[in-house]
């Protein structure tokens, strides 16, 4: 393993550690309120027609997202390098296994997430401004330009990106506290009540389940700042704060926006609403409203996008470095100290896809392809205690082995829910990551002797 951590070492080294606490806790709450929390709780309504149901699921989801934050940031301080879940893979389960992670990365998970959000995003835009959003071609062409100048704002520096995404987090945190101040200070006809304790009706265990994936699909992102922990200052101590800080700020706007929707719009009315923000705030202030929240969603789903541009290049770029891909990846920018050709590799696979696929096919194939592998990082504590117990653990995660258990337990509920609601695409998607096999024993499978 020593070989490892001496190449990240050059790889940490090449790059400038610039971003402080606050910044990376921004890139959290940035990265993470992205589109999910203005699109699914519809979805979760839907299928849960319950408030104290439909709350319980975004509880879970919570609690779950928590217990990855947790078991996340001890490894995020053991192991501060850049590439995040790249290097907690490749720590706890080998080469293989980490190439596999980074192979996905490039063909199926950050193109699908980065074309999803600038979907959402083009759609939004377009709608703030007044031009009709129907046309998918007009949404498709937005969306590419859109991570094309993301990409070119996170070549230019490191501080820039986590700026844009920093003051992003604020706009989409200060919107969503508005809607929440909002919902309780204006009364009328629009409010209504949530009796959170009536006897709740039936409801099917599997709906619940995929209410379930849809609240953790809002939650996706909690640990993405750990792709950029080489640029992190005093990251033994920053990284698990700024996760740990980031994802209790996350649960609790999320559960006040969900009440909020519910305060407004009722169980009934959040079911049938697609666009549940922009209906809560044309209830309570009318058209105003509803440009302020457009607005507000167009800058939550940039600063996501911006984030995502910011992070996920990281990996390819530590992976070059690590011998496990090619070494164009690694190289950085001469005067702007960035990664830059892992960027645009980025930039050009997410406007591909984007160009390409809808907004549902892309935020599928992310879920079904990322999760897997935050359950493996997360399994690889239980190995790394057992194999590496001298490991300088600046942080370790409270209540082990339980709450990394339980995390585990989510992933493969999350995992096998999908495959009985659609064996075929899960089986072309696990597909296209094992496609990665040979791949990595014609290419990668001979580390790079240690000088």
């Amino acid at each position: 393993m020593s070989g490892h951590l001496s190449t990240q070492t050059h790889a940490d080294g090449a790059l400038s550690r610039r971003l402080g606490f606050w910044s990376a806790m921004g890139l959290v709450v940035g990265i993470t309120i992205g589109a999910g929390i203005f699109r699914t709780p519809a979805v979760v309504a839907a299928r849960v027609p319950h408030p104290g149901l439909m709350l319980t699921v975004w509880v879970l989801g919570g609690l779950i997202s928590l217990c990855g934050a947790l078991s996340v940031a001890e490894l995020a301080a053991a192991f501060p390098h850049t590439g995040g879940w790249y290097v907690y893979l490749r720590e706890g389960w080998g080469r293989l296994v980490a190439f596999l992670f980074g192979w996905s990365e490039l063909v199926l998970i950050r193109a699908s997430a980065t074309g999803s959000l600038a979907t959402v995003f083009s759609e939004y835009l377009l709608r703030s401004i007044g031009i009709d959003a129907s046309s998918s071609q007009s949404v498709s062409y937005v969306a590419a330009a859109a991570i094309a100048v993301t990409a070119a704002i996170n070549i230019r520096g490191v501080q820039m990106g986590a700026a844009l995404a920093g003051l992003s987090s604020v706009a989409k945190f200060g919107g969503l506290s508005i809607l929440v101040l909002a919902s309780v200070a204006l009364t009328g006809t629009a409010t209504r009540d949530v009796p959170l304790t009536a006897a709740a009706p039936t409801v099917d265990p599997k709906l619940f389940g995929l209410a379930l994936i849809s609240s953790l699909y809002a939650y996706d992102g909690f640990a993405d700042v750990a792709f950029s922990a080489g640029e992190v200052r005093d990251a033994h101590r920053t990284l698990p704060r700024a996760i740990i800080g980031g994802t209790l700020a996350i649960i609790a706007i999320y559960l006040a926006a969900n009440w909020s929707y519910l305060h407004v719009n009722g169980i009934e009315g959040m079911s049938r609403s697609t666009l549940v923000a922009a209906d809560t705030m044309q209830s309570l202030i009318g058209p105003t409203g509803v440009s302020f929240i457009s607005v507000v969603v167009t800058l939550s789903t940039l600063g996501a996008l911006t984030g995502i541009m910011l992070t996920a290049p990281r990996i390819f770029f530590a992976m070059a470095d690590d011998d496990l891909f090619f070494t164009t990846l690694a190289r950085v920018h001469s005067r702007y100290k960035t990664p830059y050709v892992a960027i645009s590799l980025a930039a050009v696979l997410g406007i591909a896809f984007v160009l390409t696929r809808t907004f549902e096919q892309l935020s599928d194939t992310f879920v079904l392809s990322i999760w897997p592998f935050y359950g493996l990082a997360v399994a690889g504590l239980y190995r790394l205690r057992r194999t590496r117990p001298t490991l300088s653990r600046p942080y370790k995660v409270p209540a082990y082995p339980f709450l990394p258990a339980i995390f585990i337990a989510a992933v493969v509920y999350l995992v096998g829910t999908a495959i009985a609601a659609d064996p075929v695409w899960t089986a072309v998607t696990f597909g296209i990551v094992l496609a990665g096999i040979p791949v990595y024993l014609v290419a990668f499978s001979r580390p790079r002797p240690i000088a």
